[in-house]
Order: structure tokens, then sequence, then C-alpha cells
């Protein structure tokens, strides 16, 4: 038993990709209006601890292995403008990695 639950916990974590947008303050039909996160640092608190810190890779994909549970999100250092990141809360199931996206308001209008 303690075997197969050590394995679930192995198993859980997130992946995904980070986006921030608008990158431009006009979109326009044909052309993207955001761009991955290259490079930044997202981290996962639980129970008022950081748990883990992961950074994006050029395209703004991550991976991070987490214990089942409900984790705030937020990024090691914020943007100067914008509404930050979104979701700030994720729920990691036990056995699954899940995929989980997460967006940057950069707050160009």
């Amino acid at each position: 038993m303690a075997l197969l639950i050590a394995l679930a916990v192995a198993a859980s974590g997130l992946h995904g990709t980070v986006m921030r947008g608008p990158t431009r303050p006009v979109c326009q039909v044909g052309q993207t209006c955001s761009a991955p996160a290259a490079h930044v640092q997202l981290l996962f608190a639980r129970q008022g601890r950081i748990a883990a810190r992961v950074r994006t890779d050029a395209g703004g994909v991550y991976s991070v292995r987490l214990r089942p549970g409900t984790y705030a999100v937020s990024l090691a250092s914020q943007p100067p403008i914008g509404r930050g990141l979104r979701p700030v809360r994720v729920n990691v199931v036990g056995g699954s990695a899940q995929r989980v996206n997460f967006f940057i308001d950069t707050g160009i209008r």
C-alpha cells in the first residue's frame, strides 16, 4: 500500500505553457497578440510555504512534480503593470500529470 501511495505522489504534477499578452496595443486579425513567457519563474506554495520553483524554457513550457493538493501560484517577480498571472490557484490530483496553462496579463491596452 505504501508503495502505491509513493508511486501516485511521484507521478503527480503539472505541465503546460505560460503565455504573456497582449504584446501590442492593437491586436489585428491574423497576427498573434500573445507570446510565450520565456524564462519566467513560477512559484507553487502550499500552506504558506514554497513547495516548488520552476522556470519556463524559451517556448514558455514548464513541468513540475508536486504532491497532491491545492497550491497558490505566483511569479517570482511580478510584472510592473498588468493583472499578473492567471490562474492563481491549482489543484493537483494524485497519480496524474495534469496540463495547466498560465497567462500573464501584460497590461498593454
